[in-house]
């Protein structure tokens, strides 16, 4: 698989950078009717559940009985860690919640574990629900879209058990918390507040000592062992996963007392000023382990090592299963002797209590992986690399269309590029990263591709220079994304950097440099500074109309971004005309139908609305909607923009409960795609309360 060429992509109908057209509003997600009753006639099967096996729980006897009695009385919790150790990780959140489902299993219709951390990987989760509740619908559906369709069955249904794992901001969250009430929502976290008001919380601290030396002991200690085993245990600060890997290094080596596994551990652990250093704890029982994997089952080391520059969750089993092609044994295994050594190595590290395990998926804690990946030489990296490459390199290339299968490895090579340094060039994922990011670009999720975007640019500088054309184009499609993002801060300098870098090279008149001059004025647009857009917007489109022609699509780009410029700065008089001259073009040139002429389409509805035009701009924002769900699919970002759009008009319209219906799905979206904070979902806030107060003084009205 290669690289786009840099000045197509620049210039080109795939470029990330060339497609800043028209408004940047996203908005909700609405699906047929046909596809809304089946998720309320779809029953949970019975056992329905995405559980890991039951762990050991000891200790956490009165946590359990508090989760059930907070659970039946409010339907929703969150359990953080104790002051004592805020910010570490390791002190049982997620055993404590996946005994708590395994307790009450048959209390629950279905039981389903969320990956929290971040909105994509909430979405993800309930996407797989989706595809467990409707296999024959789900294939054939965008991750968004069966994401809507879970969200939808959880709303139509009652007695379900969600388990939000990991969470890192409560405010990704809040789409759910109260609004799902059918159910119950169990939240772990590593954070104690910015939950909503009322939300019960429970600060969860390290074992007891008794309760911790019970888990290194083995069945009916004698006193000796009972009393080395209280000694370890504070040496391990009572963390729970330190003493669950101890424990299981201990019950594989049966020859290795716990006096004897002391005196290996060296000194006293470090302490922190405020507790048990958890990672320094981690790193010293991992000595003593990975020793004896290294000594029988190296494969296990080398596949441990790959696990931790993957994403944590979710790492499915067949990405591993060529790693044994790295071992120099002298011979040519097949494919199956690969499986079966991958296999019984994650058997290995699951008995270690190293990695979690399912029949096709492995999940590796976050504290381990830290610590793996301090080290200096960077083991492991190279695997993951290969293998993230090669199952790649099996897949298609996209076709602008929504992909489970790269769905599946998307997050691990996120995952590699978050983590990539330009000392350490990733030579067999890089050429993915442009690829990747533009999968994301095309279903409307650019700013997912940011890390793609900067370890590709950073190669690309430490390899090219900062001003060859390919790091010039990874610079421009960097900053798209982080304008997509709402991170304007970002966008505008790297735009402006690259625009100056293109006119130096190219020099002022070249395709590629206009391009950048019309992304960069359509920043200083989305930035309200009008000062610099419109000039710089007016001078762009002239030359393009030079160099390219009046009909050429970057022309009638510009001009649309000119026209958008106009409305946006009030001055509806120089808009309309042109957004309607634009318009025509489009359907000229491009077609009807073109994303580009949908876009054209729906700005100068959104025109029309602001002109307070409702008979002309109700009927072309419906009109649209229905367009770009049919050619571009009911997640795409532009699409929704026109359902946003359609939102606003409604409510200019008076029809307040259409609207404030539409809105409360807007901001919910918004929430979870874009965070709390993001320019549209403050605007999204702010929009929905004034409709709801318009409805609620309507309604406050007495009759004539």
């Amino acid at each position: 698989m290669t690289a786009p060429d840099p000045l197509a992509a620049a210039t080109g109908p795939r470029s990330v950078a060339a497609h800043t057209i028209g408004t940047a509003v996203t908005g909700d997600l609405v699906l047929p009717p046909v596809v809304l009753a089946s998720a309320r006639d779809t029953p949970a099967p019975p056992e329905c559940n995405n559980l890991g096996p039951r762990p050991v729980c000891v200790g956490r006897a009165e946590e359990l009985a508090w989760l059930r009695r907070v659970l039946d009385t409010d339907g929703s919790s969150a359990v953080t860690q104790s002051p004592t150790v805020h910010g570490l990780g390791g002190i049982g959140k997620t055993t404590l919640a996946l005994s708590y489902a395994h307790l009450h299993r048959t209390s629950y219709t279905l039981l389903w574990w969320i990956h929290a951390e971040s909105p994509a990987r909430i979405e993800q989760s309930l996407a797989a629900l989706a595809a467990r509740l409707a296999p024959a619908w789900a294939p054939h559906a965008s991750e968004r879209e069966q994401a809507t369709w879970a969200l939808n069955w959880l709303h139509w249904h009652q007695g379900w058990l969600l388990v939000l794992d990991n969470a890192e901001d409560p405010r990704d969250l809040h789409p759910y918390l109260g609004s799902l009430t059918g159910g119950h929502l169990l939240v772990t976290t590593r954070r104690a507040t910015g939950w909503p008001r009322g939300t019960p919380t429970r600060a969860l601290g390290v074992l007891a000592p008794d309760e911790a030396a019970a888990l290194l002991c083995g069945p009916d200690p004698d006193p000796r062992e009972l009393r080395e085993a209280r000694l370890l245990a504070a040496d391990l600060g009572h963390l729970p996963l330190a003493l669950d890997q101890a424990g299981a290094y201990l019950a594989r080596n049966r020859t290795v007392d716990i006096a004897a596994y002391r005196r290996r551990l060296g000194s006293k652990l470090d302490k922190a000023a405020d507790g048990v250093d958890a990672r320094r704890t981690i790193a010293r029982v991992w000595t003593q382990t990975l020793a004896a994997l290294a000594d029988h089952d190296p494969l296990a080391v080398t596949v441990l090592h790959t696990l931790a520059w993957l994403a944590p969750d979710d790492i499915p089993v067949t990405l591993l299963s060529r790693l044994t092609e790295h071992e120099d044994t002298g011979e040519d295994p097949d494919e199956d002797a690969h499986e079966d050594a991958v296999a019984e190595a994650l058997g290995t590290l699951a008995s270690y209590s190293m990695v979690t395990l399912t029949p096709t998926s492995v999940g590796i804690h976050r504290l381990v992986q830290t610590v793996l990946r301090g080290a200096p030489d960077r083991p492991g990296r190279a695997e993951a690399e290969d293998a993230v490459a090669r199952a790649l390199d099996d897949l298609p290339e996209p076709d602008g269309n929504p992909s489970p299968a790269w769905d599946a490895v998307l997050p691990h090579l996120i995952a590699l590029a978050g983590t990539a340094k330009a000392e350490f060039p990733d030579a067999l994922t890089t050429d993915h990263y442009q690829s990747a990011a533009q999968y994301l670009h095309d279903l409307g999720h650019s700013a997912r591709a940011i890390p793609l975007l900067l370890a590709d640019l950073a190669l690309h500088e430490r390899t090219l220079g900062e001003t060859h054309l390919k790091t010039l184009t990874c610079r421009h499609n960097l900053a798209y994304a982080y304008e997509e993002a709402g991170d304007l801060g970002r966008a505008l300098p790297l735009l402006e950097g690259t625009l100056a870098a293109r006119e130096e090279v190219l020099g002022p008149l070249h395709p590629s440099t206009l391009v950048s001059r019309n992304n960069l004025a359509s920043a200083y647009r989305s930035a309200g500074d009008f000062n610099r857009a419109l000039p710089l917007l007016k001078t762009t489109l002239t030359q393009h109309e030079q160099v390219l022609g009046p009909l050429a699509p970057d022309t009638l780009s510009t001009r649309n971004n000119l026209a958008s410029a106009y409305r946006w700065a009030g001055d509806l008089n120089r808009a309309l005309p042109l957004l309607k001259t634009t318009l025509t073009q489009y359907e000229q040139v491009l077609g009807p139908d073109d994303p580009a002429t949908l876009v054209s389409r729906n700005n100068l509805a959104s025109a029309y609305l602001a002109a307070g035009d409702l008979d002309r701009a109700v009927p072309l924002l419906e009109t649209t909607l229905t367009q770009s769900e049919q050619v571009l699919g009911p997640t795409h970002r532009r699409t929704l923009t026109s359902r946003d759009n359609l939102a606003t008009a409604y409510l200019e319209a008076g029809d307040l409960d259409r609207a404030v219906r539409l809105l409360e799905a807007v901001l919910a979206e918004r929430e979870q795609l874009l965070g709390e904070d993001h320019p549209d979902t403050v605007t999204s806030r702010r929009t929905l309360a004034f409709a709801r107060k318009r409805r609620a003084l309507g309604r406050s009205l007495p009759e004539a």
